[in-house]
């Protein structure tokens, strides 16, 4: 859930009116594909700035958004920082240089804890965190627990700004159990993204963000309701169309 969030995100953003550069940073390339981008060659990719620091390669410019796109031999990457001084401060640096070009940088990091997943979080200002209403997502909490105090070794002022609960069915009493512990466990929290698995799978397929697939649909209006609590989150004044202030 968190390439189609990070796309959805940026696209109503940008629909808002913000210039976002979405920044693809797991070899699994997910937020890539999302959005019909293919054949990626390397040099497209963070690599040379992850293991070198060099500037950003050129973004794609797909569906309103700036992109640097991802591909499978990223994973290289990981072990190219490894031993290198301040690598990673790497993007950070390099976004640094962009910030005059971009209202808006969305990063979307590998899932688990590792050379890409600290590159990312240094170079961010806020982290907003997907956790699914399942099991899957409560079990993952310690797993979030040692990023984050990893994470805060390197930058004690890190924090997260908002944690989106994804997946719900409030049809479901486990899905109400682990929202309700959710809320007992994290803050801030937004409110849930529901489980329309349908409308995601096939907006991705497409290609497309949701808000170009499916206009008006219950998944786009879920997605205008996460990002208007994104932007109030991390402060950023935007008003998404649709959503009272």
């Amino acid at each position: 859930m968190k390439s189609s969030l990070t796309r959805d995100v940026g696209y109503t953003l940008a629909q808002a009116g913000q210039r976002v550069l979405l920044v693809d940073l797991d070899p699994q390339a997910n937020l890539t594909d999302w959005l019909g981008v293919s054949g990626v060659q390397r040099e497209q990719t963070v690599y040379d700035t992850a293991s070198r620091g060099d500037p950003l390669p050129p973004p794609a410019e797909v569906h309103g958004l700036s992109l640097i796109p991802s591909d499978v031999s990223l994973a290289l990457a990981e072990g190219q920082m490894m031993g290198v001084v301040g690598a990673h401060l790497h993007l950070r640096q390099a976004l640094a240089a962009l910030t005059d070009r971009y209202d808006v940088v969305l990063i979307d990091s590998p899932p688990s804890l590792g050379q890409l997943s600290i590159l990312g979080a240094l170079a961010a200002d806020h982290l907003i965190v997907p956790v699914p209403t399942r099991q899957k997502g409560m079990n993952a909490l310690a797993g979030l627990s040692e990023a984050m105090a990893t994470y805060r070794k390197l930058r004690p002022d890190l924090t997260v700004a908002l944690y989106v609960p994804t997946l719900y069915d409030a049809r479901r009493s486990h899905d109400r159990e682990a929202y309700a512990a959710l809320q007992e466990l994290l803050s801030p929290i937004a409110s849930p993204i529901a489980d329309r698995g349908a409308v995601w799978n096939d907006s991705s397929s497409a290609g497309q963000p949701v808000g170009l697939y499916a206009p008006g649909s219950p998944v786009h209006r879920d997605v205008l309701r996460v990002t208007a609590e994104i932007a109030r989150a991390v402060g950023l004044p935007v008003e998404i169309p649709g959503v009272e202030a």
